[in-house]
């Protein structure tokens, strides 16, 4: 087994499987700068790493992913508008959310988007919660399991926002256009069931992360070349004008964050 240890997030890798967790259990692995630059790392490594076949992405402790680390959303809140900021660049530069710092996202984007970029089936294991942009994370892997009771939310709108973290393409193609509609603009928080029944889970699993690493297994088995062919066929098609998704969350957000509707 091969392990590297970030400072946010941890890779295992063993048997032509990956296995990227989360590894920031006592915030419920909310997202702050670091840990979107340390998922946005992961997954441009695994892009380039033709030794994997399959990725399992998982949370430690009680949740997959809580969302945007409260402290860093205010800063994106502030007077100073919207802005795709790298606090660790050590750049105060403030760098507008439509701008294209990461192939066709920004870096908010990225977080979620280099799952879908990533060449191999992406399996994501959840517990807990799954809110805001950690349901976008989710959204971004090929199969997606969950514990029973996890509860989901696309929660931008509590903030006064829009869901802009690269993923709404897929919540409008795995559900009905009313339901995600529905649930993004009122924030409702909902549990396994309904996902599963919407088509967000794959399914619901007593052992979401044991369920991940069989199928992982099983896939890891198979003709690498037939696997990434098969990733490529269905995403392709339906990722083909991502690019102008993309581009008008983030030019939507921008007008948004720091009105006065939103403060």
């Amino acid at each position: 087994m091969k392990t590297i240890i970030k400072e946010r997030v941890e890779i295992n890798t063993e048997n032509h499987i990956a296995h990227v967790k989360m590894i920031r259990g006592d915030k419920m692995n909310a997202l702050d700068p670091i840990m979107m630059s340390a998922l946005i790392e992961a997954g441009e490594q695994l892009i380039d790493d033709k030794d994997v076949r399959a990725v399992v992405l998982s949370g430690q402790g009680k949740a997959f992913c809580a969302g945007l680390d409260k402290s860093n959303f205010e800063g994106m809140a502030s007077p100073s508008n919207a802005t795709d900021n790298k606090p660790n660049s050590g750049s105060t530069k403030a760098t507008p959310l439509t701008t294209r710092t990461n192939g066709i996202a920004n870096r908010f984007q990225k977080v979620a988007w280099v799952w879908r970029e990533v060449e191999v089936p992406v399996i994501a294991a959840a517990q807990g919660f799954a809110l805001g942009g950690g349901f976008q994370i989710l959204m971004g892997a090929d199969i997606r399991y969950a514990a029973p009771k996890t509860r989901f939310s696309i929660m931008e709108i509590r903030w006064g926002l829009v869901p802009d973290m690269g993923t709404t393409h897929v919540m409008a193609r795995v559900a009905r256009e009313d339901v995600v509609k529905e649930l993004a603009m009122t924030g409702r928080i909902f549990d396994s069931e309904e996902a599963l029944q919407y088509g967000f889970l794959t399914r619901i699993s007593a052992d979401p992360l044991a369920q991940a690493l069989e199928t992982a297994q099983y896939i890891a088995g198979r003709n690498p070349h037939a696997i990434r062919g098969i990733k490529r066929l269905f995403n392709e098609p339906a990722d083909k004008f991502v690019a102008d998704t993309l581009l008008l969350e983030s030019a939507l957000q921008e007008k948004i964050i720091a009105s006065p509707n939103q403060r």
